[in-house]
């Protein structure tokens, strides 16, 4: 998965505007303009179609986590220079106040079982004999899930 395709899944899940994407990079301390909005939701063979840099969604997904659970005081976290689909998972785990049994019942929704063993290995430091990377296909299944959850239900 890409990072524009992560951000256009938020943004459709969350029925994000323009103005909204733009405060919540701002709540982590990024400004950017609707033009760069507008350029990294485009589709990828769109002419004006732009990249986004994993520091600019780690720090949107900085900004989602103070928009849904509140600005802490104090130092803002640091938005990583380098992202990989276990980091997003966790950043969206923490923004949307998920436990394990939450993102176990995300996975059921698009018939993904997985076990709380498996799902923990996600989470463990790399460095960790138990860490495994997840792939795309729980991350866009994850996402899938969220989105039946938090976007579909309002139809």
């Amino acid at each position: 998965m890409t990072n524009n395709d992560i951000l256009r899944r938020i943004r459709y899940t969350f029925d994000f505007n323009d103005e909204k994407m733009i405060e919540i990079f701002g709540l982590a301390d990024l400004e950017v303009t609707r033009a760069q909005i507008s350029n990294w939701l485009k589709k990828d063979d769109d002419p004006y179609f732009k990249g986004i840099l994993d520091y600019e969604l780690a720090t949107f997904l900085n900004g989602f986590i103070n928009e849904k659970r509140g600005k802490k005081e104090g130092p803002q976290a640091i938005a990583e220079k380098k992202l990989n689909n276990n980091i997003i998972l966790k950043k969206l785990k923490i923004a949307l106040n998920f436990k394990d049994e939450d993102i176990l019942e995300i996975f059921k929704l698009v018939d993904l079982r997985i076990s709380k063993t498996e799902l923990s290995a996600f989470f463990r430091n790399p460095k960790q004999n138990q860490y495994r990377p997840c792939k795309d296909q729980f991350l866009r299944n994850f996402l899938q899930g969220i989105q039946l959850k938090y976007h579909d239900i309002k139809k």
